[in-house]
């Protein structure tokens, strides 16, 4: 398991945090309906659904790490587990997710996780010139290009995609 933890309460207070710590300044949206999943946001948002960006953990060879890719996508773990030279890779739970970002699942960040994380992000991401992510609740979202998605959360890229 990752150690270094960072501070923070809540997942919005932990995502304003990582977000100030970013100097970015993107479009914010909040919703009364739930954005949990990538089709209530790409609706609520009303953009194309691969402009979502889920942030999925999964547990490679024991340790947390944070997969992104596009809400039209389904990550595939034996390209996570080629990417990462690892023999063992399943999807985490809701407690593993929770103790290792600070986030519920439905409202996972790209970053501002309680534990360091290494983070992939799917090469589909870039297709496109904004992406849409969770801000920390499963009822707000924020926007970013691919490039400060994946500068900011330090990802590296690889084909993880399902076909």
């Amino acid at each position: 398991m990752a150690t270094s933890r960072t501070n923070g309460g809540g997942g919005a207070a932990r995502f304003r945090s990582a977000l100030e710590a970013t100097g970015l300044s993107p479009e914010q949206r909040s919703f009364p309906e739930s954005t949990r999943s990538a089709v209530e946001a790409a609706n609520a948002i009303g953009c194309e659904l691969a402009q979502i960006t889920k942030s999925l953990v999964f547990q490679v060879d024991g340790e947390p790490v944070l997969v992104l890719i596009d809400g039209a996508s389904r990550v595939d773990p034996r390209k996570v587990a080629a990417a990462l030279s690892a023999e063992r890779v399943e999807r985490a739970d809701a407690r593993l997710v929770r103790e290792a970002t600070g986030y519920a699942i439905g409202g996972v960040a790209p970053f501002g996780h309680a534990t360091r994380l290494r983070v992939l992000a799917d090469e589909g991401l870039t297709r496109h010139q904004i992406l849409w992510a969770a801000a920390g609740t499963p009822n707000a979202v924020f926007s970013l290009t691919p490039a400060e998605l994946f500068a900011h959360t330090k990802a590296v890229l690889a084909d993880v995609s399902a076909l």
